[in-house]
């Protein structure tokens, strides 16, 4: 079978970082899947995958199970076996410069001083791939970058964790419904959301009849 698109979710697994701010990448991969009915499996010994269906797009959902540094072993291997082209690539990051509720997707580019992204360019030789970034931050100060992305959510934050990963899946969604220059602009400018704000507003407001 042909897939259309690859979507990578960057995490690390095992109990022990399953709620850390690193791993928002395999919650917001895990919802997505969760919403369309898509099994989990273990494909490889270095990867996960589910398959799902978005607007006649046939996509497979990875999450590489490598440790978060070395993600690109576990890309590279689904790159070779489906044959999906890096432009036909969304990978799902952690950003700590974004605050938390914050979601940003686009193409291509440097790794940002993310050692997941970065895997992935050094094994794929190219980055022209999009990349949805979702917000952990703000990181404070006096907290170095390594202890910060692998500290647990507060429970305080779980309200804003939330929206953060619904945020996440509607882009993912989004993406697929209109071509990838609008879903990005929409997504970027907060229009998405504005848009379902003023539906539901509009369906709130009394009749007149």
């Amino acid at each position: 079978m042909n897939f259309d698109w690859l979507i990578i979710a960057l995490g690390n697994p095992g109990k022990k970082y399953s709620r850390t701010r690193h791993n928002i990448g395999w919650m917001v991969g895990y919802e997505l899947c969760k919403k369309h009915n898509a099994y989990v499996i273990n494909e490889s010994l270095i990867y996960q995958s589910a398959r799902l269906l978005l607007d006649n797009e046939k996509i497979i959902v990875g999450f590489p199970t490598t440790y978060m540094n070395n993600s690109g072993e576990a890309v590279l291997k689904m790159h070779s076996k489906y044959q999906i082209p890096i432009e036909r690539m969304i990978v799902i990051a952690d950003e700590y410069n974004f605050p938390l509720g914050k979601v940003h997707m686009k193409k291509g580019g440097s790794d940002g001083g993310h050692n997941g992204i970065a895997s992935i360019i050094y094994e794929l030789q190219g980055s022209d791939f999009y990349r949805l970034r979702c917000g952990i931050g703000p990181k404070p100060k006096e907290i170095i970058l390594t202890d910060f992305v692998l500290s647990d959510f507060k429970e305080d934050e779980t309200e804003l964790l939330n929206l953060t990963i619904t945020k996440a899946t509607e882009s993912l969604e989004y993406f697929f419904k209109v071509n990838p220059e609008r879903a990005m602009s929409d997504i970027n400018s907060g229009k998405l959301w504005k848009k379902e704000t003023e539906i539901k507003d509009q369906m709130d407001q009394p009749s007149n009849k």
